[in-house]
């Protein structure tokens, strides 16, 4: 029963629930070029963000049909996969914690065939705003970009999850931001990945601050 509710049921209500939701909500984009660069632009990309401004991001890059989405193989993971596809994305399986190798060779695939991956910076469980390594393998393996995304909004709710998650209240001002592209070289060792989680870290956490209300 919980299968058939995840699967077929809940995905298009939830799908038109923050459809309608996020219409509501007055957009602000600090770097447009680098929107445009991410949205416009054929090739591969590593795109990330915190876990906890998952809500409308998922609604920012809708029908973007050569971006391909991590998402965890658990139960609710599944119904996230099932609205991310309502929206136009791909959904890749896969997480820091469960069926890790298939999930990071299918996204290190799609890299090599010039298509876009996005990533959970601090993956499912956390630690909270701390990039893990995923991210910068990605990069340090294909070569691709990393781009960081973020935003915030006027008035919110902060939910008491791990994460913190936030949901911008409907009518609010949410304000977009994306920080410019972020390389990892190939020849990178173990401390220059480490190096590279912190200065993603600091990046998210930066463009994060330039959207929060004056």
């Amino acid at each position: 029963m919980k299968a058939l509710l995840f699967n077929s049921i809940l995905p298009p209500i939830l799908w038109c629930v923050l459809h309608l939701w996020c219409l509501t909500l007055r957009k602000k984009i600090l770097n447009p070029e680098i929107y445009n660069e991410i949205r416009n632009q054929r090739g591969k990309a590593v795109l990330t963000l915190w876990h906890s401004h998952l809500f409308y991001l998922t609604y920012q890059f809708r029908g973007m049909h050569d971006l391909h989405i991590l998402v965890s193989p658990s139960k609710d993971g599944d119904l996230i996969a099932n609205i991310g596809k309502i929206f136009g994305y791909k959904v890749v399986r896969g997480s820091s914690f469960k069926k890790t190798v298939p999930g990071t060779r299918e996204c290190i695939s799609l890299l090599k065939q010039n298509l876009k991956v996005g990533i959970i910076a601090d993956g499912s469980r956390g630690p909270r705003h701390q990039a893990q390594a995923g991210t910068a393998q990605l990069s340090r393996i294909t070569g691709a970009p990393v781009y960081t995304l973020s935003w915030d909004a006027s008035l919110k709710y902060e939910c008491s999850s791990w994460d913190k998650f936030i949901l911008p209240l409907p009518f609010s001002k949410v304000t977009v931001n994306f920080g410019a592209p972020m390389n990892v070289p190939r020849d990178a060792d173990k401390e220059t990945i480490r190096q590279k989680q912190n200065e993603l870290t600091a990046l998210l956490n930066q463009i994060t601050e330039a959207c929060k209300p004056s």
